[in-house]
């Protein structure tokens, strides 16, 4: 009979050995979970139909709808609306254009729910704008890159459904997003506090005061954009929609105010958003597949139970339990990508904070916010690569300059951890959770 901690040695270096030299993360999880499950006498067509139950999920379906409409949203003039209406409200502060920065990413990451597509449609608008205001190349990076993690916390976020299916569909996705939304807007502020700080020491310049009159006409500008988040957030919250039917309306809804309202590109760019949104939606399609494979492969192994009886063992303090799952999180998020971490520490993590009295809210709230704090690191941060690319910065410099942001957002990060309410507040008062 094959030995079970071999079959989980196979597993785990297979994986790590494949991320090692590179391979796509989603061959890297099939081909670990092939060799294993050959090890252990497994059929093939039994890890063949756990990929194929992977996808076959209607909650599954808003993914898709969700990178659909961000997309059309990103390309059809939003961003410079959100931007505009970003200026009116901050923008006569001291530093004024990088606290719009990060105000703008709030506003773009309650419709796009992507920290790269915040990073790409903020960042090539505002960076040389920054630049070219005084402020330094590599602190106009940074603050584009850290504020746009805002976007995979404030709701709609598909990384919040990914968790929902990793966690077994025990977890309402509309409390999910709900459970985002104050840590996403103390994650703005925190940032913003600290840009306050850098801007007073550096001297960066203010921008100008708005009328109301003006105030009140951009906003008017940008509500349309704006109202496809409420439009997602408001139908789950009152349950006029599920979370994959919010998704579906928000993308007619997008189509219209792109094509027939603000109508800033032809209608035949549509076919040229469908294609890059097909290659993404391809993407995260084919992880969930093989990670649902290499997850039914998890279980079968019992590596969640010995996972907590693991952690568990180290220590009975909670606190001290707490900081170790976190610093696991960091360190992981550091070295992969968020889908797949989420997909696999989500079972393995989840019964452990569940043993420690953490509810899955809670958890999702504080994991995906870790690590959201990968997505600007390196070697692999994604937000970190875009915004090095738009302003032609090393990433060396731009890490460096981001230090005082990675400190606001672990602030936001123990914050979530050890304050229940911080991400339990909301989904406790609009859905009884």
């Amino acid at each position: 009979m094959p030995d079970t901690n071999m079959a989980i040695a196979i597993l785990f270096i297979s994986f790590v050995g494949l991320l090692v030299i590179r391979m796509p993360i989603s061959f890297t999880l099939a081909i670990s979970s092939v060799l294993t499950a050959l090890y252990l006498k497994i059929p093939l067509p039994t890890l063949f139909q756990r990929m194929v139950n992977g996808v076959q999920s209607f909650s599954l379906m808003a993914i898709p709808f969700f990178i659909l409409a961000g997309e059309i949203m990103g390309q059809g003039g939003i961003s410079n609306r959100l931007i505009k209406l970003a200026n009116a409200c901050v923008g006569w502060m001291r530093g004024g254009l990088a606290q719009v920065n990060i105000l703008a990413s709030m506003f773009f990451g309650g419709i796009s729910g992507s920290a790269v597509a915040d990073t790409s449609s903020i960042g090539a608008i505002l960076i040389p704008m920054m630049n070219e205001s005084g402020y330094d190349n590599d602190f106009s990076v940074a603050v584009t890159v850290t504020s746009s993690c805002q976007g995979v916390m404030i709701p709609p976020s598909h990384n919040m459904i990914l968790f929902a299916m990793a966690a077994g569909g025990g977890v309402s996705i509309g409390q999910l997003f709900m459970g985002g939304l104050i840590p996403g807007i103390l994650l703005g502020i925190a940032l913003m506090i600290m840009t306050a700080v850098i801007a007073h020491k550096r001297n960066y310049p203010k921008g100008k005061h708005y009328t109301a009159k003006e105030f009140w006409k951009i906003f008017a500008d940008a509500f349309l954009g704006l109202m496809t988040c409420l439009i997602i957030v408001g139908g789950v919250i009152f349950g006029w929609f599920t979370a994959t039917e919010s998704a579906a309306v928000a993308v007619v809804y997008a189509f219209i105010v792109t094509f027939f309202v603000y109508r800033e590109i032809p209608l035949k760019q549509f076919g040229n958003i469908l294609r890059k949104s097909l290659r993404t939606i391809a993407m995260v399609m084919a992880l969930i597949s093989t990670a649902s494979m290499f997850g039914w492969l998890l279980a079968y192994l019992k590596i969640p139970t010995k996972a907590t009886e693991l952690l568990l063992g180290i220590s009975s303090n909670r606190i001290v339990l707490l900081l170790l799952i976190n610093l696991l999180c960091l360190v992981l998020g550091c070295i992969m990508d968020m889908g797949p971490l989420i997909l696999i520490l989500t079972p393995i993590l989840l019964p452990v904070a569940q043993q420690l009295g953490m509810q899955s809210v809670q958890f999702g709230a504080m994991l995906i916010l870790n690590l959201a704090i990968g997505l600007c690191t390196p070697p692999v941060g994604a937000a970190l690569f875009a915004g090095c690319s738009i302003g032609k910065l090393k990433i060396e410099d731009a890490t460096k300059a981001c230090l005082p942001f990675y400190l606001m957002m672990i602030l936001v990060l123990m914050l979530v951890t050890f304050i229940p309410q911080v991400s339990m507040l909301v989904p406790q008062l609009l859905m009884g959770a």
